[in-house]
């Protein structure tokens, strides 16, 4: 791989497609979502542990057997599935995404849990910074990297509730993107955010 495939340490020519992974990825990932909220929860016995663990080993294993670079994953790239097919993320869907910000849907399920049905705080910035990395790149055209982020949590963020993120470009100073954020069920403000990311030149890591 040449250094002319990369602009910042990411691809400029990145394929992004639906393909990947074929028609059913959307219900593999979603599966492993599921597999990660039933973990969550669980509270299993010694036998049936054993019984996963000897699972699960294969079929870590026939994923090994698949494992490839990060450019050419579906993962992340796929951007007809909930939060791009990447499971690291707490899954959105994008209602509108132009040049002036994001406008998304989102749901935090068991594994996100803090405590007390509260959505954990680190999901939420989470789900804030990579909204707020999109918006950053949708307003440059650049790949970007955050330079800070800073969220406060104004209110309990629940589970299993759909919640709108509204994302807003307040700034534009040469490569320095200034963004903010508000996260809300229904009209009250869960949490809100801001944040500085940079426009990354070729070659840039």
């Amino acid at each position: 791989m040449t250094d002319e495939q990369h602009e910042g340490g990411f691809r400029t020519d990145m394929a992004i497609s639906v393909d990947k992974g074929g028609p059913r990825y959307g219900e593999f990932v979603e599966s492993a979502r599921l597999f990660m909220d039933r973990v969550r929860a669980a509270m299993p016995t010694e036998e049936l542990v054993d019984d996963l663990i000897d699972e699960l080993a294969t079929i870590n294993a026939k994923l090994e057997a698949v494992a490839i670079d990060e450019w050419n994953s579906p993962s992340g790239t796929r951007i007809d599935l909930p939060a791009r097919g990447n499971i690291t993320l707490p899954p959105y869907l994008v209602n509108r995404a132009d040049a002036t910000g994001v406008d998304a849907t989102l749901r935090f399920t068991r594994f996100h849990l803090g405590g007390n049905n509260a959505a954990h705080g680190g999901y939420i910035g989470t789900a804030f910074d990579d909204l707020l990395g999109m918006t950053g790149a949708l307003a440059t055209g650049k790949v970007t990297r955050t330079a800070y982020l800073t969220v406060n949590y104004r209110s309990i963020t629940p589970l299993y509730t759909d919640l709108s993120v509204t994302t807003q470009v307040t700034k534009v100073d040469g490569r320095k993107i200034f963004v903010a954020a508000q996260m809300r069920d229904g009209d009250r403000l869960c949490a809100e955010a801001d944040g500085l990311f940079i426009a990354l030149n070729p070659g840039q890591p």
